[in-house]
């Protein structure tokens, strides 16, 4: 009874939806926007008038005046820094215009262009100290935060009353400070520009990937050839600009050089930083971000003044938000990694029948011998990871490497080796189609088209989307194995959508179903999924009739059969259940029959595991990756099996000398090529009984 509760709370219950949400960047700009509704609706309810269009007018002036100096503050966090003299460079700048507007008289153009730039020198003195001296961004913010206010004291204590005595009428600054368009505040039509073209920035060009990148990893950055010390000081200088611009508009609207001007700014902006979604760590964030950072503290201030609160009490309520903002941030980025992992891998209920017995004298198809081992070793010490093998028209041996190489051995006797085509992945499954053009699965890439002359190109490197995922699946992450039919479909494998190629064994922790076969129709470039909820679909080998294709389920230790055309087209069944070890690659034998690949063995322990979820979560928590149950993949086994299920012959290799763990095998004019993903060789096997005639490509193509 608790067997089949288990079994039906791991199958209709999974808790890994929980780590898909919180894995999602999505999430990471959707709560600040709930907070920021929240806010708004508990001030709307609790303030008269909150929502009349004057009151939401007099926000958006206050909001992008503001916002612009979030701008700056973001796009320098985000590089890796942090300024706290924006406070009193939006004072100095706030001078700036007005002294050049009241006091030289100069014109409204002019004094734009000089505040500007009076904002991007401040800054670009932060950005050299910071950049190109290599200081610390804060105590060497903190140091000019104190000059820029000394000397915006001492300014003001001259030219004050300069500045109070005048009256310019100019009605282009009356418009800057309170003017609107389609009632439209006219500092907000600045702001929606300035902000669309900073997404852009930061989204979609090099600068911005690189400002992303010098965050996320200064020194990584640096060895990509990123021009770290540059793009930090003219993010610094980029910080003083945006400064400048909040301020000429806060000018145009105040007119005042009062001595209280941008005090607590930097803590407003920090905190609409942080309240966005900005983590104070560097390398992540948007202008999207930081609007949604803006408004919440906007709504907040001026809720808390609209209920009579004095400005202390506002900077002290804003520092308390800070710092519990800053602490979570730092705490949820240091434990990120390990919260997410102990929700998001979730073991399932497993349930193997009793493995068929191998032992030496047991009787069976899958007993045990030691055929393999008097392979001949091609490539030894000289190719890594040939995960899978073929074989061209002229004989020619090509196998991957985990250098991301495709290396051929040329025929006859295999000695030579030369590197085919340099593809960047881990090159997996391969195929030929009836150009000779070599189609390979890249794990981590997707699936790619070598032609005869080896020049590479990408075929595709997504599928359409889950209708009902959370998790955007659309990439590939792991394509595995493949063929092709006559009329030019590709079906591969993906093992799991889950997990990156290096993470595979927590993807077989799980147990879960989380691959699927997808179809790339090389006559219209179209890709599309054909099966889901697979569990680590591995070898991939279109059948006989042209009709359906075989493919291997790795944790389900069985071999099912797909029907892609004629009558029983999108069917699905089972061709072998319960096999002792588990399947890889696929591949046609000359007799009509198909070669399968054991990579690994089954055992008691890891099949009673497979029954336990809440075991193996602990072990995932508690145990190193290289300490987990695991398949024995010590001993290589090759098996032949006809289209009933039937199991005709199995080739051992018990001393595990040659072939410690086999992957894939090929068929070629009477030998059998064998590769293993852990091996540094490829076996070559002489069939007593087969058809010396036989070429995969050659039965294939021409009967076609």
């Amino acid at each position: 009874m608790r067997e089949t509760l288990t079994r039906l709370r791991y199958r209709y219950w999974p808790d890994h939806w929980l780590g898909e949400i919180l894995s999602k960047r999505w999430t990471e700009t959707a709560i600040p926007v709930i907070v920021l509704l929240i806010v708004g609706f508990w001030l709307s309810q609790s303030i008269d008038h909150f929502l009349s269009w004057s009151s939401l007018a007099d926000t958006a002036r206050q909001a992008c005046e503001i916002g612009f100096v979030a701008l700056g503050m973001a796009i320098v966090v985000i590089v890796g820094g942090i300024d706290l003299s924006v406070g009193s460079m939006f004072a100095l700048t706030d001078f700036c215009a007005l002294f050049t507007l009241d006091v030289l008289g100069w014109p409204v153009p002019l004094v734009i262009v000089s505040t500007v730039l009076c904002g991007m020198a401040l800054g670009a003195i932060n950005g050299i100290l910071i950049g190109y001296l290599r200081l610390r961004a804060f105590i060497t913010t903190l140091i000019t935060l104190i000059i820029y206010r000394s000397a915006y004291d001492l300014l003001i204590q001259r030219y004050s009353n300069n500045i109070a005595a005048a009256f310019p009428d100019f009605p282009s600054w009356d418009f800057l400070g309170y003017g609107d368009m389609f009632g439209i505040p006219s500092v907000a039509l600045v702001y929606i520009v300035i902000a669309i073209f900073g997404h852009i920035f930061m989204t979609r060009l090099r600068p911005g990937w690189h400002i992303t990148a010098i965050g996320g990893s200064r020194r990584s950055a640096y060895n990509s050839g990123v021009a770290v010390r540059r793009t930090i000081a003219l993010c610094y200088v980029a910080c003083g600009g945006l400064t400048a611009i909040g301020a000429l508009f806060f000018a145009a609207r105040l007119g005042t050089v009062g001595g209280d001007i941008g005090i607590g700014l930097e803590v407003t902006v920090l905190t609409a930083t942080v309240l966005g979604g900005i983590t104070l760590g560097g390398g992540k964030g948007s202008v999207t971000k930081s609007l949604v950072g803006t408004l919440i503290v906007l709504l907040i201030t001026n809720g808390l003044t609209t209920l009579n609160a004095r400005g202390g009490v506002n900077r002290m309520v804003l520092a308390g938000i800070l710092l519990v903002a800053a602490m979570i941030d730092i705490r949820w980025q240091k434990n990120r990694n390990r919260i997410i992992s102990k929700v998001y891998v979730s073991p399932t209920y497993l349930a193997l029948s009793e493995p068929p017995p191998t032992e030496i004298g047991g009787g069976g198809p899958f007993e045990q011998n030691d055929k393999l081992r008097d392979v001949t070793l091609i490539g030894l010490g000289r190719i890594e990871a040939p995960e899978d093998v073929i074989l061209d028209s002229s004989d020619n041996l090509y196998a991957g490497s985990r250098h991301g190489d495709v290396m051929r051995f040329l025929a006859p006797d295999y000695e030579q080796m030369e590197v085919f085509a340099h593809i960047g992945g881990q090159p997996l499954g391969m195929a030929f189609d009836r150009d000779q053009n070599l189609y390979v699965c890249v794990g981590g890439m997707g699936l790619y088209r070598v032609d005869p002359d080896g020049e590479v190109e990408k075929a595709t490197d997504e599928t359409n989307r889950s209708l009902y995922s959370v998790n955007d699946d659309s990439r590939l992450r792991l394509a595995d194995d493949l063929d092709i039919t006559d009329n030019g479909l590709v079906f591969f494998s993906e093992a799991t959508v889950r997990y990156e190629m290096d993470e595979w064994p927590v993807d077989g922790l799980e147990g879960r179903g989380n691959g699927r076969i997808i179809c790339f129709d090389t006559n219209t470039g179209a890709t599309h999924t054909v099966l889901r909820g697979l569990k680590f679909p591995n070898g991939i080998c279109v059948a006989s009739d042209g009709q359906s294709i075989l493919f291997a389920e790795t944790w389900g230790c069985s071999i099912k059969r797909y029907w892609f055309d004629g009558p029983k087209k999108g069917d699905v069944e089972t061709v072998i259940d319960n096999l002792p070890g588990y399947p890889d690659n696929i591949n046609l034998a000359s007799d009509g029959n198909y070669w399968l690949a054991l990579v690994g063995m089954r055992s008691p322990a890891l099949d009673l595991a497979w029954r336990m979820p809440g075991f193996r979560t602990r072990m995932a928590k508690r145990v190193p990756v290289d300490e987990w149950l695991f398949p024995n993949i010590n001993t290589g086994c090759v098996v032949k099996f006809n289209e009933k299920g039937e199991i005709l012959e199995s080739y051992w290799d018990l001393q595990g000398v040659n072939h410690p763990m086999i992957t894939s095998m090929r068929e070629h004019r009477g030998y059998l090529y064998l590769g293993g993903i852990s091996n540094n060789r490829i076996g070559r096997y002489k069939l007593a009984d087969a058809d010396p005639n036989f070429s995969q490509y050659e039965t294939r193509w021409r009967q076609s």
